[in-house]
């Protein structure tokens, strides 16, 4: 059942990105690119039935399932599902034409590879340092893609060349001002993430999830500096995305590294917190 359902979620993800594409490259004037509700629709259906295969593998009797392959799948549904909101309400789908693909490899690696189960403790306080921060890698995510459609969208603009992926974003003024917007949200986010952390955690600093605290504090930093810089020096531009992606990075490796490390290069089982 579990193999139908993710299945079923990557069909209804791959029709979502080809008409994505298909409407990417229909003339702006076209009667059909007013037709976006199926598109929006497969999306959901995508959604949930990404929300329906992960629960019961997430949710368990001994606590909260955070091994490599179901965390990817799960933050992936997450930022999913927030860019359908956002495209429902400010007509970000364009957002998908560089997510979904990612989507539909992140579940395709969990039906590839066998799952080993971990649970993470059940106290309330750990969870919700869990939820923060998997809310600001989300966030933060968008940002990362953001600042990538923001790097591309300049970069053609100086050359006087548009391909169709270029043609459906908003005036560069709309993608940059969106872009700050959603790093103060997910620098919100992370910083809450982190005081949970340092509260609900018995030490941030401990020998096994040492690397991730700091990792994590240098991607606050270096958001934290980004923002500071377009307050009191109107950052912006490639000088937005260098620090955009240097602060993804960091958080990545904070997020993925030693789980990646230790349950796919070393093959042992994990069950180190977010940080």
């Amino acid at each position: 059942m579990s193999s139908i359902l993710k299945y079923s979620t990557i069909v209804f993800y791959a029709i979502t990105f080809v008409v994505l594409l298909w409407r990417s490259h229909l003339p702006s004037n076209s009667q059909i690119t007013d037709k976006r509700g199926l598109m929006l629709l497969m999306w959901a259906i995508a959604c949930v039935l990404h929300a329906v295969h992960l629960y019961p593998q997430t949710f368990t009797s001994q606590g909260l399932n955070l091994t490599f392959y179901n965390i990817v799948s799960l933050m992936l549904f997450m930022i999913s599902t927030l860019v359908l909101i956002l495209s429902i309400s400010k007509k970000r789908e364009f957002i998908g034409l560089y997510l979904l693909p990612i989507v539909v490899a992140g579940i395709a690696l969990t039906i590839i590879k066998p799952e080993i189960h971990v649970a993470t403790s059940n106290v309330r306080g750990l969870q919700l340092h869990i939820v923060f921060s998997l809310f600001a890698f989300s966030v933060l995510t968008i940002s990362a893609i953001q600042s990538i459609l923001l790097f591309n969208q300049e970069r053609h603009l100086h050359k006087a060349k548009f391909d169709s992926m270029t043609r459906v974003l908003p005036p560069l003024h709309d993608t940059e001002k969106f872009l700050f917007q959603t790093i103060t949200i997910g620098f919100v986010l992370l910083s809450v993430a982190l005081v949970s952390g340092f509260l609900f955690l018995e030490n941030m600093f401990q020998q096994h999830i040492v690397h991730k605290t700091i990792l994590s504090i240098l991607a606050w930093v270096l958001f934290a500096v980004l923002l500071w810089g377009r307050w009191k020096f109107g950052w912006r531009g490639q000088m937005a995305v260098r620090w955009t992606l240097g602060g993804f990075a960091f958080l990545i490796l904070a997020y993925l590294g030693s789980k990646f490390v230790q349950e796919i290069l070393l093959n042992r089982a994990t069950n180190i917190p977010l940080s």
